[in-house]
């Protein structure tokens, strides 16, 4: 159980069973004997070799493990199977869509035991105490789920304004399983906003690592942001740009998820003989859909090996190299005396396929089946009450005024030039009676941020083009980087009824068309997350695709490109509730071009 400052505590007593169960004086609770075991701290293969445990740590490995076998010894007969530590995804977001409870059995089974997941989305909601909340969901699981601190960048002024104090992050840099701060986006920290920077001291002082997003910055802005004390980059997707941040002493997590799958592009460095001890894997977070289908880190590493990356090398970037850099190494990461016993049984180091999965001492998964159930968390009600909209919306809160005539008149549109990132179009648009409309025709459609909490109603809408909707509205209130409602509509009732129905189930996702509401996705906790099970919110989803194509929209993942309209991290164009941002300077700019 983790305890203090992310470690495993001990007694004396155990320390002792430890060491006796090690010298044959004691008998192990378990032993997995004749394996093929991947030593990732040498990078060796070693054959007939076994494991003894006693509790939850490894107390012998090697080559002679009767001594420490007694009559009521569980023993476990590899036959010749590859054994390597459990997996650990080095940076996701468990934050959004589904509880951590409903998570880990597909972690549990495809033989991830470990974990550093981010806190920043939620926080935005839930504020200092809904940040604590969720991380003691992260507890007393079966496998190890650490936290990143929300570093809480953001384009929303309101948010900037309630974003926690840095004594609030002192208090939370002190709970056991926090490993440090999250990803924190390059440019407000470049540009010097001191509320940053005081975290990045607070982190420093606590002796836990800085987790970086620097997407877009290179020469003296990167140079700038890691002289600022940032410890890593999931961001590359270019071999320079690993390249580029490794030089700079910056542990690269590659990424593999359902946000970008960059593993076979990057493989290549990995065969070049560069060092890769500051290399490791992430998944970055995996949809609904990805873990049915996929799986989880197994998926990672599967596909780098199946990209020609040498096994072993895959196996110690998803084990030992995610371990050392979170200063965690002295409890996992590897199989070895003293270590958490985090194993995982695979026919051989090509094929990461769990067969038998062993987190903290226990048999978690065997074969695909859950042996160990997750704990359920029981959140406050008040964590369901983030939606404090002063009255019900209508289309006229929709309406884009520009003047009091026809004519036409040049805009600033956020045009997605892929499904994640945008770059600021100008379109000529016809005024009527001073209005302008949206227009399907050429995919201009609206959008709006709306405060849901803190300054509950406050809202800017602007014209995206990239949703091709040719009717409807499209509403979430899971938006990245502040406690806003994002919603893209065709029709100003629609997009209305859409954000009503949100505040009345207290967040989710919502499809609106002709005045009817047609698909709903409750995420009553926070606003970001759903209490159903897994599957359910997969199918959930994947009927909001399917209606949504229905709709026009050809977007791969909707949903996601929805959200991210207010984020601060990805490029060019974005809108908070006050109004245009342009992310290449941080500053807002008007609708009308004049």
């Amino acid at each position: 159980m983790i305890k203090k400052r992310g470690r495993v505590n001990l007694s004396v007593k155990e320390i002792s069973q430890l060491m006796n169960v090690a010298s044959g004086k004691e008998k192990a609770d378990m032993a997995v004997v004749n394996a093929n075991l991947v030593n990732v701290y040498t990078g060796e293969l070693l054959p007939n070799y076994s494991v003894a445990v006693k509790g939850e740590r490894i107390a012998y490995v090697g080559p002679k493990v009767e001594p420490s076998i007694g009559p009521e010894t569980r023993v476990i007969d590899a036959g010749g199977k590859a054994l390597i530590p459990g997996l650990i995804d080095a940076h996701t977001h468990l934050i959004f869509l589904f509880l951590p409870s409903e998570f880990v059995p597909y972690a549990v089974r495809g033989g991830t035991t470990s974990l550093i997941t981010e806190t920043q989305e939620i926080t935005f909601a839930v504020g200092f105490d809904g940040c604590k909340e969720y991380i003691a969901s992260l507890r007393d699981q079966p496998i190890k789920m650490f936290a990143t601190l929300p570093p809480l960048v953001t384009i929303s002024p309101t948010s900037e304004e309630f974003a926690l104090t840095p004594g609030e992050m002192r208090k939370l840099l002190r709970e056991p399983d926090v490993v440090g701060m999250g990803e924190t986006y390059w440019a407000p920290a470049v540009q010097g906003n001191k509320r940053l920077i005081a975290y990045f001291r607070e982190t420093l002082m606590a002796g836990k690592v800085i987790e970086g997003h620097s997407a877009g910055a290179k020469d003296e802005k990167l140079m700038a942001y890691v002289a600022g004390g940032v410890s890593s980059c999931h961001e590359p997707i270019t071999i320079q740009e690993v390249i580029d941040r490794l030089r700079l002493g910056l542990h690269v997590p590659l990424r593999h998820g359902s946000i970008r799958k960059d593993i076979g592009a990057l493989i290549p460095l990995l065969k070049d003989g560069k060092e890769l001890r500051r290399v490791m894997m992430c998944t970055d977070g995996v949809d609904p859909k990805d873990l049915a289908r996929y799986g989880y880190m197994e998926w990672v590493v599967q596909e780098a090996i199946n990209a020609g990356l040498e096994p072993i090398k895959a196996i110690q970037m998803a084990t030992l190299n995610a371990a050392e850099h979170f200063a965690l190494d002295n409890i996992i990461g590897g199989i070895a005396p003293g270590k958490c016993a985090d194993m995982v049984l695979i026919p051989d180091i090509n094929t990461i396929k769990a067969q038998l999965v062993i987190s903290n001492g226990r048999i978690v998964s065997q074969n695909g089946q859950i042996l160990v159930q997750p704990r359920k968390h029981n959140f406050p009600d008040w964590i369901r009450q983030t939606f404090k909209l002063p009255r019900p919306l209508t289309a006229a809160d929709f309406a884009i005024k520009v003047g009091e005539a026809d004519g036409r008149v040049k805009v600033r549109v956020i045009d997605y030039v892929t499904d994640l990132v945008t770059r600021e179009a100008q379109e000529e648009v016809p005024v009527s009676k001073g209005f302008i409309a949206p227009d399907t025709n050429r995919d201009l459609l609206k959008a709006a941020a709306i405060d849901r909490l803190y300054r509950a109603g406050q809202m800017a809408v602007a014209l995206v083009r990239g949703f091709k909707m040719k009717k409807g509205a499209f509403a979430s209130s899971g938006s990245w980087d502040c406690a806003a409602i994002s919603v893209v509509g065709a029709n100003d009732a629609d997009m209305a009824l859409a954000v009503n129905r949100l505040a009345e189930i207290q967040g989710g996702i919502i499809l609106a068309a002709d005045g009817k509401i047609i698909h709903e996705v409750p995420l009553p906790i926070g606003g970001f997350l759903s209490e159903l099970p897994m599957e359910i919110v997969a199918n959930q989803l994947n009927e909001l695709r399917r209606k949504l194509g229905e709709l026009g929209c050809t977007l791969p993942d909707p949903h996601l490109s929805l959200t991210l309209l207010t984020t601060a991290a990805i490029p060019h164009l974005r809108l908070s509730e006050y109004g245009l941002v342009n992310l290449r300077d941080g500053k807002s700019v008007e609708l009308v071009v004049k």
